[in-house]
């Protein structure tokens, strides 16, 4: 079977179900029925998976009191990141984790509050392989309590590798369906030598010739919870490469395909930091400009939305109106965009913030990922006095301290509209580059500030 196009994913982070919006319109309700035909339609082209996660380890490496896996970013666990990447993934039927006996019920905790679908968990073993072993046993259907089905490939991946795509876990399934295993690798970036005994170099290797094994691997589900079976207590203990164990009990030679830079493995403190960036940036590539004059072309939302595209030439720049159904913005919701620039235009209310802020509570979107709005009002001090506006826009701090409990981090931007073209030009700029910080950096600590351009 030849890998095709990944059909329920895409490489933007997707998020929750969302619960029905009240006046959802035909246009949405098509869409969603036309992406799960072709959720459908590939599940029958691809054999029964299933996936296994040991998440059992203890951080040594990292430093840190808290397991890696639980360490968080965002303010959410890592571990949930993988998870979610997992689970997207519409012909992955189960996904079974390995969880220490200690971490059992803060795991319980994490999948109800992120909303994770298709997990089970199992106690982990001491170790990595016996971690594994212990979610294979669960599938095997060789418990007396367990309600998993035994599946035809299972993919065992890292539960600190949270950026793996579809079209990897596609690549290694297929190609492990045909050849019984097969693993992820890239390429080595550093050249690996061989010390002697007194600490001196004794050999080192073509790294033209050798490349890192990574995760995700896949193998015939028999292929290698025989191999489990039958490897040896030093395997269990020392083990780590389970490719290994198919060619060593099982003599199947994996298939090695080609993984994606993102595959890396957060390891170090310093990993946490990058994995974040990560996540701020994926995030980031969308923008909703709010505006309730929708047809004005001459409106100062739509000039201030131009000088957004232009201040972020990568980042996809739309504009909806909320209107008497919200259609607009609940199809944007859908397509799960984070970031909403409200534009108020009367001289000092929150009207069309307060209803965004109503949608967005109503939906799951700021379950797994924060969602920044931003607020932006415009003075002209010659119809309302600079401290007058500024009084009357403090309510912010309120709205603000309300919707962070949901997840929303919400900010005023407040911004000065001369009659002269020119500086009306720098202002816009000027609040451009403040939109675009705000939402790539996803402060929470400017939560309920406003902030003048």
């Amino acid at each position: 079977m030849e890998p095709g196009p990944p059909g329920c994913s895409g490489p933007a982070e997707p998020g929750p179900r969302l619960r029905r919006l009240c006046g959802a319109d035909q246009e949405a309700s098509a869409a969603l029925l036309s992406r799960a035909g072709a959720e459908a339609e590939l599940q029958r082209c691809v054999p029964a998976v299933a996936a296994v996660l040991p998440a059992g380890g203890s951080g040594e490496r990292m430093g840190v009191p808290t397991p890696k896996q639980f360490c968080p970013i965002l303010d959410r666990p890592l571990i949930s990141y993988t998870l979610q990447a997992l689970e997207r993934v519409c012909w992955i039927k189960d996904i079974v984790v390995a969880v220490t006996r200690e971490n059992m019920e803060a795991m319980k905790a994490i999948i109800q509050r992120y909303q994770h679908q298709r997990i089970s968990l199992v106690e982990a073993g001491v170790t990595r392989h016996r971690s594994i072993f212990s979610g294979l046993k669960a599938l095997a259907q060789d418990q007396p309590d367990s309600q998993l089905s035994k599946p035809e490939v299972v993919i065992i991946h890292d539960a600190v590798r949270p950026f793996v795509e579809e079209d990897v876990l596609l690549k290694v399934v297929t190609a492990a369906k045909e050849h019984g295993a097969a693993g992820a690798i890239r390429p080595l970036v550093s050249t690996v030598i061989c010390p002697s005994a007194d600490g001196c170099l004794d050999q080192s290797l073509d790294r033209a010739r050798h490349r890192a094994s990574e995760m995700p691997q896949a193998f015939l589900f028999d292929v290698i919870y025989e191999a489990y079976q039958q490897c040896s207590d030093y395997d269990l203990e020392f083990g780590t490469e389970c490719l290994h164990l198919a060619l060593k009990y099982c003599h199947i030679k994996a298939k090695l395909v080609e993984g994606s830079p993102d595959l890396w493995k957060v390891t170090y403190k310093r990993d946490l930091y990058a994995a974040e960036s990560i996540i701020k940036e994926r995030i980031s590539q969308q923008i909703c400009m709010v505006m309730d004059t929708k047809e004005d072309e001459e409106h100062i939302g739509h000039r201030l939305e131009e000088m957004l595209k232009n201040e972020l030439s990568h980042v996809k720049v739309t504009s909806g109106a909320l209107g008497h159904t919200g259609r607009d913005l609940q199809q944007i919701i859908l397509e799960q965009c984070y970031n909403f620039v409200c534009v108020n235009v009367r001289a000092y209310e929150f009207e069309e913030t307060q209803k965004l802020l109503d949608v967005l509570k109503e939906s799951d979107l700021s379950i797994l990922y924060p969602v920044v709005v931003i607020s932006v009002h415009f003075l002209d001090c010659k119809s309302v006095p600079f401290g007058q506006k500024m009084e009357n826009l403090t309510q912010i701090r309120e709205f603000a301290k309300e919707v962070k409990k949901r997840n929303i981090l919400l900010c005023g931007l407040l911004i000065y509209y001369p009659q002269d073209e020119q500086k009306l030009q720098d202002s816009l700029r000027q609040g451009a580059t403040i939109i675009a910080t705000l939402i790539k950096e996803r402060n929470s600590g400017l939560v309920g500030q406003l902030l003048v351009a």
